[in-house]
């Protein structure tokens, strides 16, 4: 008889076979966790994306040590602690934080009203 073993992954962000299955799943681009029935991630599956990338884990401490956080529609009470301790950081060490710090520093370029034509002549 053959042990069935999941691949899960560890805090360090590297895959590791298991003979438990995993309690949560993760996307990797995005870097959020859920549960396994998280609506949010059922509906992008049935699109037919989500699959390749996502990733599963043991628990919720390891999920957290890989960097990832978590979902707002499955997990909105773990989402309200993290979107409270990340906004108590300075904008230095958080991702979102540089965003706003670079969109204040040099805001986005005003898109040009389209024509219905093109001229690439150079300017008088």
């Amino acid at each position: 008889m053959t042990v069935k073993t999941y691949t899960l992954l560890g805090p360090d962000r590297r895959p590791y076979q298991s003979a438990t299955p995993a309690t949560l799943a993760g996307h990797r681009p995005g870097r959020l966790y859920g549960r396994l029935d998280c609506p949010a991630a059922l509906r992008a599956i049935a699109r037919g994306g989500y699959v390749k990338n996502r990733v599963f884990f043991a628990d919720e401490q390891t999920a957290i040590a890989a960097g990832y956080r978590p979902c707002a529609a499955c997990l909105p009470d773990a989402h309200a602690r993290w979107k409270a301790r990340i906004a108590t950081l300075p904008a230095s060490t958080n991702r979102q934080g540089r965003r706003r710090q670079a969109m204040k520093l040099c805001p986005p370029r005003r898109r040009r009203a389209s024509s219905s034509r093109h001229t690439w002549s150079r300017r008088r």
